[in-house]
């Protein structure tokens, strides 16, 4: 059976509502999503340290990698699980892999592209093969859906004002848009490679 692993972290749970609508997405096309997120609960003196999470990530057939964007770069607890998947580089495990990014934050820049241009650099070291968003944005289109709204190629943002008095997380319905219909585009590229490998 195809698997797509998702992998991320998220603070204040607008990176795992990005997460889960790109399970919604890979779902769609009838391949298994599995949501595996980062907590800081898995980082003890400094190092990150989850080998289910690695053995699953090894037997995936892609990985999509998400973290919020702060400081114009990845979360620390996102940072750590990346070092400790050193080993994983080491060994060339997940060489050949299909692999994409996403990324949110408070702000409509945020410098959210660095996060993405991280992303895809940890996934060029481990060989694997990166898939960019594939959506011109809707207002391009003539359209008012909000889909690639932030006009993003290299992988999916999304952004939602700050929220300083707390409460349930929520997601812009464009970027939940932009996300299930970039799971779709992950899922087919992922049956595809997956068909020529095998040929």
């Amino acid at each position: 059976m195809v698997t797509i692993a998702i992998v991320y972290f998220s603070g204040s749970g607008h990176t795992h509502l990005m997460a889960e609508a790109i399970a919604e997405g890979v779902n769609k096309i009838g391949i298994h999503a599995e949501l595996l997120r980062i907590t800081g609960e898995q980082i003890t003196g400094g190092r990150w340290k989850d080998d289910e999470i690695l053995a699953k990530l090894s037997q995936a057939d892609a990985i999509v990698f998400g973290s919020p964007t702060y400081m114009g770069g990845v979360a620390a607890q996102f940072k750590a699980f990346i070092d400790a998947a050193s080993a994983a580089w080491f060994a060339q495990q997940w060489k050949d892999k299909i692999a994409a990014g996403f990324t949110h934050s408070g702000s409509l820049s945020g410098d959210k592209q660095g996060t993405l241009l991280y992303l895809s650099i940890n996934a060029a070291q481990h060989s694997m093969v990166w898939v960019g968003a594939g959506d011109l944005p809707s207002q391009y289109m003539g359209k008012t859906d909000g889909v690639n709204r932030l006009g993003s190629f290299l992988g999916v943002m999304g952004q939602s004002p700050m929220n300083m008095t707390g409460g349930d997380a929520v997601l812009d319905s464009g970027d939940r848009l932009t996300a299930v219909s970039f799971g779709q585009r992950i899922a087919e590229a992922t049956k595809r490679w997956n068909l020529e490998k095998a040929a």
